[in-house]
């Protein structure tokens, strides 16, 4: 079993294709990729973290049967954009959570936080919301800020692994 991070989907939002420059023709095209993207990473067993604004400007149906898709157990950390949404869709919801893995700590909320609990004690600050691209991940790192942006249009409209993140900040279990 793994862990993964993502957010931002806006499933069904046609504006957040032109407005971070997305690959994507429409809302159908993306939607399905998103979730095709999704179901090649995480797998039956996998846990995936969902950190906010899973569908915008779409209908509850719709958004209930692209979620159905997905692979593994989802746990909801609602985002701005979640205010309707199908919670039974869901094993768990919640604004804000904190979990332990391979002995650090994530805490996971949809919007960035400048200061986080356990911070200084190497603690990671996972979130999504700024539809940030690569780039700010790694000025976070440069400047040893353990804070990373799991939304899709920062890692390739994928989800990302717990090791991914350890890896990428240079941790080892």
């Amino acid at each position: 079993m793994s862990i993964y991070f993502t957010s931002d989907w806006h499933l069904g939002h046609a504006g957040i294709i032109k407005m971070r420059s997305r690959p994507f023709a429409d809302p159908d095209e993306m939607n399905e990729a998103l979730v095709q993207y999704y179901n090649a990473v995480v797998h039956k067993n996998d846990i995936c973290y969902i950190l906010g604004d899973v569908a915008h400007k779409q209908s509850k149906e719709e958004t209930e049967r692209l979620v159905k898709r997905l692979n593994g157990r989802k746990i909801l950390i609602r985002g701005n954009h979640d205010g309707d949404i199908n919670e039974s869709l869901f094993d768990h919801v919640c604004d804000f959570e904190t979990i332990s893995v391979s002995e650090t700590v994530c805490v996971l909320m949809h919007y960035p936080l400048l200061s986080w609990p356990k911070e200084h004690r190497g603690s990671f600050m996972l979130h999504g919301h700024i539809h940030s691209g690569p780039e700010y991940n790694e000025q976070n790192r440069a400047a040893g800020i353990l804070r990373y942006d799991v939304g899709v249009d920062a890692n390739n409209f994928c989800p990302v692994s717990f090791e991914q993140i350890r890896a990428f900040f240079g941790r080892k279990i």
